[in-house]
């Protein structure tokens, strides 16, 4: 019977899990597309280039759909056994509520290690592969497409206007094209009263045959002190030819992208944090020696310089005699040392600053793999319980509550990790209490959905709604004067 419920409880899991993954990733890869539509409209990009980008983005979009993805199904789960009081029959047959839950509580106990796995080796060469591929398509030049009446920059040293074009796009007329290969101005035009327009191998280059035009052009003089020639060349036929070569979208060397610290995986992480801790120390160590350059007599000539009570009289009554005879040299020459100390301090401090921070940012994704791993398991002792008490399934309550608890999830995760790079918390504290917050939250569920209680049994706020209640209530019926 006990393998009986616990397929019967997986069953009754598992379908909404996996459309609940599939629709999240879909809903976050929307977002996605729309943030960057304008980057792929006119690039004329492949079938095959799209699935890719969608592809390699779906992975990363997994890691944050798994804990909405858990919480949704686990209510809509629970919630239905209980509308349908099958875990009311489980408990009249002695089964407690920790004993329906657990099996699908050990399937995401072994979703979360799987998720860390997936988070720490898929998710980083994902996002390789997905943000150097959108960095060639957002590189890459628009497609070649000629508009009546405006003219085109798109061809290297051309400006080309077609007042008319035919539906089909070949046919053209009342053509005008500047030339800028020498990048002396519009000092080369070409007119045509109609020409044609086509590709040639693989569309790698562009051919436009102009027919009755001429081509006007102002030729600088050889000698000094002569005025500028201009000549005009009539034809009835002529072609030119253009290289298409730069709208082809070229593939960049994806380990220029391999030491961002979203495409690092614990171990090449830590191995980063360890070269700017060494660099930081370096930092620490050539600081006094190099502060000290900038002190010309006590620093560098005779550090420490406290020798004796004869020494020092002697500096003094030396330094007396000297600000005497030249005290606006040494005043001002005292004014620009103090400045460059001052700039070799502030620049110094900016450095370990930044030093610091970006250990604090790599620490964070560190941790960012374990904590939202974790986020499923929390979020499912969340779900699980509070299906069981709101005794709703379907895609209604379930979606709505699981929407707030993701937005809260959300917020408070976006506020650990800024608080964990500002410095404001130690990395661990910030990364972990929004996990931490959620599981006291599933606990509060945990003990209502054990003792069968309502939600709010016990609230403060319920004997002040009552009280109101009561007030407006009476009002309504009493008689009116």
């Amino acid at each position: 019977m006990v393998k009986k419920l616990d397929k019967m409880v997986l069953k009754a899991f598992l379908p909404p899990f996996f459309l609940t993954l599939v629709v999240v990733v879909f809903i976050l890869l929307t977002q996605f597309m729309l943030k960057y539509f304008d980057d792929f409209v006119g690039k004329n990009l492949s079938a095959a280039t799209y699935l890719d980008l969608l592809f390699f983005f779906s992975i990363n979009s997994v890691p944050l759909a798994l804990p909405i993805s858990v919480m949704i199904s686990s209510i809509m789960t629970y919630g239905n056994l209980s509308e349908h009081n099958e875990l009311t029959a489980m408990k009249s047959a002695g089964i407690s509520l920790i004993r329906a839950i657990q099996p699908v509580f050990i399937f995401v106990c072994f979703l979360s290690v799987l998720a860390f796995f997936f988070n720490n080796y898929v998710v980083p060469y994902g996002n390789l592969r997905g943000y150097s591929l959108l960095y060639d398509i957002t590189t890459k030049k628009a497609a070649f497409n000629l508009k009546e009446g405006t003219f085109y920059y798109g061809l290297p040293g051309f400006a080309v206007k077609v007042n008319h074009k035919d539906p089909e796009g070949s046919g053209l007329r009342e053509i005008m094209i500047y030339n800028h290969q020498q990048e002396k101005g519009n000092t080369s035009i070409t007119l045509a009263d109609s020409g044609k327009m086509y590709t040639i191998w693989d569309d790698r280059y562009l051919v436009l045959e102009l027919f009755n035009g001429a081509n006007y052009s102002e030729v600088e003089p050889k000698a000094p002190g002569k005025e500028k020639e201009f000549t005009q060349n009539n034809f009835k036929y002529s072609k030119l030819v253009f290289n298409l070569s730069s709208f082809e979208m070229s593939r960049t060397d994806m380990q220029l992208f391999s030491t961002n610290k979203i495409m690092r995986n614990v171990k090449e992480l830590h191995t980063d944090i360890d070269s700017i801790n060494r660099e930081i120390a370096t930092m620490r160590r050539s600081l006094l020696p190099n502060f000290l350059t900038y002190f010309n007599y006590y620093g560098r000539r005779n550090q420490g310089l406290v020798l004796s009570p004869a020494a020092n009289d002697s500096l003094m009554k030396r330094f007396s005699s000297l600000r005497n005879e030249k005290a606006p040299f040494i005043h001002e020459n005292h004014i620009n040392q103090i400045k460059s100390i001052l700039g070799f301090s502030y620049s110094g401090l900016e450095r370990f600053k930044a030093s610091v921070r970006d250990t604090d940012v790599f620490t964070v994704e560190i941790f960012r793999k374990y904590t939202q791993s974790v986020a499923c398991l929390v979020m499912f002792l969340i779900g699980a319980p509070l299906g069981a008490v709101i005794r709703k399934g379907g895609l209604g309550i379930p979606v709505l509550v699981s929407i707030m608890f993701f937005i809260l999830y959300y917020v408070l995760s976006i506020t650990g990790e800024k608080w964990s790079k500002e410095n404001l918390v130690d990395v661990p504290a910030g990364m972990w209490f929004t996990n931490l917050i959620l599981f006291l939250v599933g606990l509060f569920f945990m003990n209502k959905a054990w003792k069968d209680a309502p939600l709010f049994e016990g609230n403060p706020l319920s004997g002040v709604i009552a009280y109101f209640k009561l007030y407006f209530r009476k009002k309504k019926t009493s008689p009116k004067a």
